[in-house]
């Protein structure tokens, strides 16, 4: 064989390999509507599948700073809700939440947003002190507070926080979840957590790593 035609064939066999991989489906599921059914695509597949994205947004954390979807593009997300004087499950939630925050404090590109379900009563100097008293010192945790209807329409119809039981209940009626959703750089979601189980949260660890390859 030619030196010639050993080196187009493989080159041939590179770009074949090359092209699989990308076609490879992702192991980290995509989610496109609220009963969480998962979707195993490629890149390619989930750009024209997967029509769901998290919806534009506008509150402020806890240092009265305006936090955006734009704050969030091209980064992995992850949002969870809580309120500060929930004695049941959010304690749990921000103690699992931790180990997120200790792998993954100083990545920039990993930010984490904990959304008050009360807002009317955490305003940012609450939510100030909720984390110093948690020793929450990860620039990139956010506590919002905002409009409440804004935090339930969000956390409802864009990260499907109560998965479909938000679509038959009243816009008013409290929210109150333990689920934490994982967003990729697109703001697609993909992965919903029990955030009161240690299990489910070394999962969404390992899952933000395969994302940050991927």
């Amino acid at each position: 064989m030619s030196r010639t035609v050993f080196f187009r064939n493989s080159f041939m066999i590179l770009l074949c390999i090359l092209s699989c991989k990308n076609k490879e489906e992702s192991s980290v599921p995509y989610y496109n509507t609220p009963d969480f059914t998962p979707y195993f695509l490629s890149k390619e597949e989930a750009s024209e599948k997967i029509t769901h994205r998290i919806g534009t947004f506008s509150f402020t954390d806890e240092d009265y700073k305006t936090i955006t979807d734009k704050t969030v593009d091209h980064k992995m997300h992850i949002a969870s809700f809580i309120f500060t004087s929930c004695g049941s499950i959010c304690p749990t939630m921000i103690r699992n939440l931790s180990l997120v925050d200790q792998k993954y404090r100083n990545d920039p590109d990993v930010v984490l947003l904990s959304f008050s379900v009360t807002p009317w009563i955490d305003t940012s100097s609450k939510l100030k002190a909720f984390k110093e008293s948690h020793k929450i010192t990860n620039p990139n945790w956010h506590f919002l507070t905002g409009s409440k209807g804004e935090i339930y329409k969000l956390a409802r119809k864009s990260y499907f926080a109560e998965e479909d039981l938000g679509f038959t209940r009243d816009s008013t009626e409290f929210l109150h979840t333990e689920h934490i959703i994982l967003s990729d750089q697109h703001r697609k979601i993909r992965g919903i957590y029990n955030g009161t189980l240690q299990t489910d949260i070394e999962q969404l660890i390992r899952d933000i790593a395969i994302l940050k390859v991927e």
